[in-house]
């Protein structure tokens, strides 16, 4: 038996990250520090995905935060991905979704013209596609005349 469990991506900023995820209505599950190895894990997930307070949810994106250098050089820079696809998620509204994430400054790369599809980046440029749930909405502006804004 195979069960997804979760994708893993490096974030430079933890905590603008974790905002950018909140917008989609994802939610800290758990978090653990490695002193040692010096970094942080931080797992997310949807509402319906979680257990309980502290447990692994049952579809996870694990956010690993590499702490900076003790001896004061730059952090790590992620630019890319590292060759990462996307993540997608099934979202209830995709136009009031996408709203959301306007408001909230995330430029929509790819805005949601067809009423189903459309694609943001986090901070750290990881694409994220956003999937009408059923049905693809009517088109309907501003969203059916804007046009692709950057990669994604």
């Amino acid at each position: 038996m195979t069960k997804y469990l979760h994708t893993m991506i490096r974030v430079s900023d933890p905590d603008a990250t974790i905002a950018f995820f909140e917008l989609l209505g994802l939610k800290e599950v758990r978090r653990m520090e490695n002193k040692a190895g010096r970094f942080t894990l931080i797992f997310l997930a949807t509402p319906d995905a979680m257990r309980g307070p502290g447990e692994r949810a049952d579809a996870e994106v694990e956010l690993t935060y590499n702490w900076p250098a003790e001896d004061g050089t730059p952090p790590e820079a992620y630019t890319g991905g590292r060759n990462f696809g996307h993540l997608a998620y099934y979202v209830d509204d995709i136009y009031a979704t996408c709203q959301r994430f306007a408001d909230a400054g995330v430029v929509i790369n790819r805005p949601p013209r067809d009423g189903n599809m459309a694609f943001v980046r986090t901070p750290d440029g990881i694409s994220i596609e956003l999937l009408q749930d059923g049905p693809a909405l009517t088109p309907a502006e501003p969203w059916q005349s804007a046009p692709n804004i950057g990669e994604w």
